[in-house]
């Protein structure tokens, strides 16, 4: 440290008695305290009553908010700052916890000192309602970076990484809730529901694709027909990655055979659909195989995914590149 001695010009590079009087500075002086705050000392503790403003007069004290063993600081403060002040104003107990992160000079002043200068120094509450908004500013964008942050981890939790459509955590959750809304039955209007139905697509040999063409290749054309799923289904329609090379198709309030009009002209997209890599390379076209269920009364979510599995399997089976529709409905036996 350079010097012990504080004096009133000293004490002016504190921007929270900017405009104070040189009068009340020396109030300040005379009621201060002068404390020495060596590396890893606590001066707040969080949880606990601090009945202290501290003026920063030279080092550096870290701000924590958590647990102190390999915690970072939330802020650094610094000569010329101050610290303590809100638990004064408030009445409550610290919110954080103040170490020293190097040797510190401070000056305390304690609470009734703290009110005095309030009600004597205009310049001085001026000064501290400033600091307060500057502070709550801080803590509102701090909230929102927190918003934001909150809302890319759902986003991610329900859209898959790599295609960008959603992913089989959003599946199994909207297919359920979906297939509540959808059964067959009396609608609440009275007119019979077209119920729900779902379509299982499979990209025929991408196995094969893979081996060959490498998996950038895979991937950039798993990411080709996410997109080309997605902009050519009808509004009401949606598409969910199910795992590997399978996707879901969902078709709410649709019978099996409009459901298999709209797959069918998706397949057709497919089929033609070019697939270029970012270097100029040029893939061969993929097709896909697809397999149509709908969701019959009494029918469990399980089984009416492998009925489209099936009819995806019969897809396959009769020559690929193919729309099949599930006709028997898949019922399990239940316990």
């Amino acid at each position: 440290m350079t010097s012990d001695v504080i004096d009133a010009a000293r004490l002016a590079q504190c921007a929270m008695l900017e405009g104070v009087s040189l009068a009340a500075r020396g109030e300040i002086l005379r009621e201060g305290r002068t404390r020495h705050v060596q590396p890893g000392a606590t001066l707040i503790k969080a949880g606990t009553d601090n009945k202290s403003m501290f003026f920063i007069l030279e080092g550096k004290l870290g701000v924590f908010l958590e647990g102190l063993d390999g915690a970072e600081p939330v802020a650094v403060l610094g000569a010329g700052e101050t610290v303590g002040e809100l638990s004064l104003l408030d009445g409550s107990v610290a919110s954080a916890n103040v170490v020293a992160s190097e040797p510190s000079l401070l000056l305390e002043l304690d609470e009734r000192a703290f009110w005095g200068l309030v009600n004597a120094a205009h310049a001085f509450a001026v000064n501290l309602l400033a600091k307060l908004a500057e502070r709550l500013r801080s803590n509102n964008d701090a909230v929102s970076k927190n918003v934001q942050q909150r809302q890319r981890y759902e986003r991610a939790a329900m859209f898959d990484g790599l295609t960008g459509i959603h992913n089989r955590r959003w599946l199994d959750e909207t297919l359920h809730r979906l297939a509540e809304r959808h059964r067959v039955g009396p609608s609440s209007r009275g007119q019979a529901s077209d119920g729900l139905s779902v379509g299982l697509v499979d990209i025929d040999h991408f196995k094969l694709f893979n081996d060959r063409y490498g998996h950038d290749a895979g991937d950039h054309v798993l990411t080709l027909v996410a997109g080309t799923l997605a902009k050519n289904l009808r509004p009401t329609d949606l598409v969910a990655r199910f795992g590997g090379e399978e996707f879901v198709l969902l078709f709410p309030g649709t019978d099996l055979e409009t459901a298999g009009v709209a797959a069918e002209r998706v397949r057709a997209v497919v089929e033609v659909q070019e697939a270029k890599l970012p270097n100029g390379t040029v893939l061969p076209c993929v097709t896909i195989s697809v397999g149509i269920a709908h969701l019959v009364d009494g029918q469990s979510v399980a089984d009416l995914l492998k009925t489209a599995d099936l009819a995806m399997y019969q897809a396959k089976k009769s020559g690929r590149n193919r729309v099949v529709l599930g006709r028997e409905p898949v019922r399990s036996a239940r316990e």
